[in-house]
């Protein structure tokens, strides 16, 4: 840090790059303000109208967000859903308590037993339990519960920030994310990620001064009121990465990315049929991974055949005769879905989740594999199972699916079975990846890392071990990788190692030759493996 009246400087932890600069605007959870208590009846009304208006805003902000940034918010959904939970609470304003302070009292009874878990996970929920409690107390006491106006391209600091909030501000002006806590594996991290905007984490204690700001992505640093000077040097390190950026989309447009004479197959991750807009989209070689628990966040229930269809066939038209792997519902997790999810697991992230849910839930898998089947004569997909542990469960997904494919037939509808795979996610997987008679294997990164180091990556104090050059997961991609070479099938990598410069030579290294990041990223990874390929590095 600097010191000086002007001028400060903080550093952090990288969680998207990019820049902005603009007004320095604080959010922080407020929930302060008086509220006079009616009658018994009045609050309980008061009450049942602040659960209804909270559960639409967040209904809206999923409907508007769509792909994960849906799934996240299903956990404060289901919790809103959940009648023990809200009964109780109207129990305690028949007895007498106030609205504000039943339904206080009850979240934070739920915010300790969360943080006093031994598991990560459900530690890491507690900041969506905090949000619920506070956007219910401020509906309460008439703040309506919406987050507050930021002013265009602002610098929003802010403690931590839930998924719900981030989704709130309107970002198409740009402007940045500073929080003094927070994780760069977190879930806004990621939506940041996303949408491109930048963000910074862990910084620390931070005065309560700054008009404005500088925040500094790449360099993981945030300037409170810059001098005439810092803003100079701000402007320069801009202008390069803008420099840089618009290099890498002229790259773009070559026809391939090669790295010591191989072709190295780029591919993008969608979460919803909309990230296809794009404008980097059309140069990818096909689609690596599109989610499809989007889907699932509808308004309405769990979606049918026809929905699904729809969304599958568009995805094939959009590709023509380019390759399209879609992943089946990865439910569970930190991902739960009301009516279809098992509640109350102890610990979600090791539970029913994945392929192990969609096989324990028949009805509901075969509905997607009937979808999948009909979009699959539309062209070159390939579909794959997440959340795979052993051979017999892909064996067990498999022969669902060969069923599904000839009812459809028998039915006289056009179907077929496409190319099978798996997310390689688990440790065992890996470790006995030549055991699995796949068509081909696609490493979640992500979720692999979690496992091999046991950290939650939504936890930000365990941020310094979610290395994902730590040489133990290196060991586990390289053995799929090697495998894949012997057995001539293909592998690739999805999760956000392939998204990150700094991870490219090793995962080349390893053996990669086909790696699939989200559209935004796409002309940076190529950029970077034209540098790599011409001995460049990564300077």
């Amino acid at each position: 840090m600097q010191g000086g009246a002007a001028g400060l400087a903080y550093r952090g932890r990288t969680a998207s790059i990019g820049f902005a600069y603009g007004p320095l605007v604080r959010v922080d959870a407020g929930t302060n303000g008086e509220r006079i208590a009616g009658s018994l009846v009045e609050e309980a009304l008061d009450l049942r109208k602040a659960i209804d208006a909270a559960s639409g805003q967040i209904a809206e902000l999923a409907a508007i967000a769509g792909g994960e940034a849906a799934q996240i918010l299903e956990f404060q959904v289901a919790l809103l859903e959940d009648e023990d939970f809200i009964e109780a609470i109207f129990t305690a304003i028949s007895e007498g308590d106030a609205a504000d302070v039943a339904w206080r009292s009850a979240l934070d009874e739920q915010i300790a037993d969360y943080n006093s878990a031994e598991d990560e996970y459900l530690k890491a929920r507690c900041s969506d339990l905090a949000d619920l409690r506070d956007r219910i107390i401020s509906i309460l006491r008439g703040g309506g519960g919406e987050a507050p106006k930021i002013p265009s391209g602002a610098v929003v600091c802010a403690d931590d920030l839930p998924p719900s909030r981030f989704l709130e501000i309107d970002w198409s002006a740009g402007g940045g994310l500073a929080l003094l806590r927070g994780s760069p594996t977190s879930h806004v991290a990621m939506l940041a990620r996303a949408r491109g905007i930048p963000m910074v984490v862990q910084l620390g204690a931070i005065p309560e001064i700054g008009a404005t700001a500088l925040l500094d992505g790449e360099g993981a640093t945030l300037e409170l009121d810059p001098s005439a000077e810092q803003l100079r040097l701000f402007e320069k390190r801009r202008e390069i990465h803008r420099k840089s950026r618009a290099s890498a989309r002229a790259i773009l447009r070559r026809p391939t990315a090669s790295w010591r004479g191989e072709r190295i197959k780029l591919l993008i991750n969608i979460q919803r049929v909309e990230d296809l807009d794009h404008a980097d989209a059309q140069y990818a070689d096909g689609i690596g991974l599109m989610r499809t628990e989007f889907l699932l966040a509808e308004r309405g229930g769990l979606p049918d055949e026809e929905t699904q269809y729809r969304a599958y066939d568009a995805v094939m038209r959009w590709a023509d005769r380019r390759q399209v792997t879609i992943r089946t519902f990865d439910a569970g997790g930190d991902k739960p879905v009301p009516g279809f999810t098992i509640d109350g697991e102890a610990n979600p992230f090791l539970g029913v989740r994945g392929l192990r849910l969609c096989l324990a839930r028949p009805e509901i898998f075969s509905v997607q594999l009937r979808a999948l089947a009909r979009a699959a004569v539309q062209g070159n997909l390939r579909v794959m199972f997440p959340m795979v542990t052993a051979p017999h469960e892909f064996e067990s997904g498999r022969k669902l699916f060969a069923e599904v494919v000839q009812r459809l037939q028998a039915e006289g509808i056009a179907a077929m079975l496409p190319e099978l795979g798996i997310m390689v996610e688990v440790p065992a997987a890996a470790l006995a990846i030549a055991t699995f008679k796949a068509s081909f294997f696609s490493i979640g990164s992500n979720d692999l890392a979690q496992y091999v180091l046991a950290c939650d990556r939504s936890n930000g104090a365990l941020a310094p071990l979610m290395d994902p050059l730590n040489p133990a997961l290196l060991e586990l991609i390289a053995r799929t990788a090697e495998h894949g070479r012997r057995a001539g099938t293909s592998v690739s990598l999805c999760g956000d190692m392939a998204g990150d410069p700094r991870c490219l030579p090793a995962l080349l290294n390893c053996g990669l030759r086909e790696l699939s990041v989200n559209a935004s990223a796409l002309a940076q990874i190529k950029q970077t493996i034209d540098r790599l390929s011409s001995g460049g590095g990564l300077g």
